[in-house]
């Protein structure tokens, strides 16, 4: 071909590369992490939960209130206050009875779920199905707190420092009647621990050591305990976790905590967090309806407790969020151990 006509053929493709329409890259696919931490409200749909614990979400959601009789809910900024009707009627019904019958002052109440569950912005494997809440070990002080100490209180370690054992000068027998107290609820199916504190109590029950097998061991958790119930009834979709067996759980699956392999750092490259890559797909297809499902009218519709405000001086009685949902059976209090 002649030069000359080789130097057209070349800029007439370029005129053709310019001139064609743009096609933009595929645009990744976004996290579900993001998609659900930007809901403020929970879904307008009947409470079901959906998937499990670590990948899930859940419907109906209600919020317990910042205040109430024997409780106060800490952390306010993340809007974790939200869960399944069932948990938060159990997170009452254990407030009211650790102060009337365990000499406990009160819950200090801390992360439930998003109000629609699905993998948070931070922090969190679990809570993504609105029956997971954590409660600190640090009994509620007499006075109500303001909402910049909720964000600032620090709660105390049960743990002493550099060690693997509870810190006696702090541990006192209402916090192992607290714990006893949340095991004895029939749908309450696991408590997570600090191992320390299990083998506190391995050490010391007397007598009924039947609970202790709903306390089980796991990193973390030395400022406060993590209830979790089970699947409550009607939730189809919800995912059982595997048993706890049977026994009190003091063996040799306590004993291994306190070897070097479960604090061994880990080497080589780290895998990213499930949260910061999952997407809608990983999870159950209905969490695609709860995401685009309507809002309640507002937050305080669905607050169970006293009053939704964020002046927890000038807290007052609400009429109750259940108006907006199905009518819910009484607490299940005698379900069978999962």
């Amino acid at each position: 071909m002649p030069a000359s006509k080789w130097i057209r053929a070349v800029i007439a493709a370029l005129a053709l590369a310019v001139s064609a329409p743009h096609v933009p890259a595929t645009a990744a696919e976004p996290l579900a992490k993001d998609l659900f931490g930007s809901k403020p409200l929970p879904a307008a749909m009947p409470p079901k939960a959906y998937g499990f614990y670590s990948k899930g979400c859940f419907s109906g959601g209600v919020a317990i209130s910042v205040d109430g009789p024997n409780w106060q809910a800490m952390r306010l900024s993340r809007n974790r206050r939200w869960g399944h009707p069932e948990l938060v009627q159990t997170l009452e019904r254990l407030a009211r009875d650790g102060a009337a019958k365990d000499g406990w002052n009160g819950l200090m109440i801390g992360d439930l779920s998003q109000p629609r569950g699905g993998p948070m912005l931070s922090g969190h494997a679990s809570h993504q199905i609105g029956l997971d809440a954590d409660i600190w070990f640090t009994p509620m002080p007499d006075r109500r707190l303001s909402v910049p100490e909720r964000e600032s209180f620090a709660p105390k370690s049960m743990i002493q420092d550099g060690g693997l054992t509870v810190d006696d000068r702090l541990w006192t027998p209402a916090h192992a009647a607290i714990l006893k107290r949340a095991a004895s609820y029939g749908n309450v199916e696991r408590i997570l621990v600090h191992p320390g504190i299990k083998k506190k109590l391995c050490e010391t029950v007397k007598g009924d050591r039947g609970w202790l097998n709903k306390i089980r061991p796991f990193w973390g958790h030395d400022y406060h305990f993590h209830v979790r119930i089970g699947c409550p009834a009607g939730s189809v979709g919800c995912k059982e976790q595997e048993s706890t067996g049977s026994g009190d759980g003091c063996d040799k699956s306590l004993a291994w905590w306190f070897t070097e392999e479960p604090w061994r750092p880990a080497t080589g490259p780290q895998k990213p967090r499930a949260r910061d890559v999952m997407t809608m797909k990983a999870l159950p297809k209905e969490c695609r309806v709860v995401l685009d499902a309507p809002s309640p009218r507002s937050e305080a519709s669905v607050t169970v407790g006293l009053s939704a405000t964020a002046d927890p001086v000038e807290a007052t009685s609400v009429p109750s969020a259940m108006q907006e949902l199905p009518s819910l059976p009484p607490l299940p209090s005698d379900r069978p151990a999962q």
